[in-house]
């Protein structure tokens, strides 16, 4: 079931998401339907506070769309960073259409559980890097235009505050 996705500004997207402690049968369902929100969307990443959830679930998939690789990484972690760094054009679902430069460390080894509870632990390097930092990111209430300077910052929240209020009113 494809789920609705906040839009910056909410107060849900700078929350401190909670570990997850067991892994049920609502959170798997929640974990499908974050993937299926994610490739409709389209987007490569997700996590669970951008859907209006507050644990520790995030979905990404940077492969290409013919060997397509979802991953669902529940209490994902960053064991370890590079010192090189690499900067990409990222944009997030929850702050449509605005993109930015953004530097971060060019690999990191990640720990998660997937959904069935077995742990994993994976090196990533180029966009999978970049992805995974950024939907982590999301479950500590940071959006990637917090790497910005204050001025792009707060142009970007009010062209988000625009937004909202355009879509407020089409429902209307």
């Amino acid at each position: 079931m494809k789920l609705p996705i906040l839009i910056h500004p909410d107060p849900r997207l700078k929350k401190v998401c909670a570990e997850v402690p067991d892994l049920s049968d609502d959170l798997r369902r929640l974990a499908d339907d974050m993937l299926e929100t994610m490739y409709d969307a389209p987007g490569i990443g997700l996590a669970a506070p951008q859907v209006g959830v507050l644990d520790r679930l995030i979905v990404l998939d940077c492969a290409k769309p013919d060997k397509p690789r979802p991953l669902v990484m529940v209490n994902p972690r960053v064991l370890a960073s590079s010192d090189e760094e690499n900067t990409y054009e990222e944009g997030c679902l929850s702050i449509p259409e605005q993109f930015a430069d953004v530097t971060r460390p060019a690999e990191v080894e990640v720990e998660w559980l997937d959904q069935d509870g077995k742990l994993h632990k994976e090196g990533f390097g180029g966009l999978w890097a970049t992805c995974v930092q950024h939907e982590i990111d999301h479950l500590d209430g940071k959006l990637f235009i917090d790497y910005l300077k204050p001025l792009r910052r707060q142009l970007i929240t009010r062209k988000m505050v625009k937004l909202k209020k355009e879509l407020a009113r089409e429902k209307a």
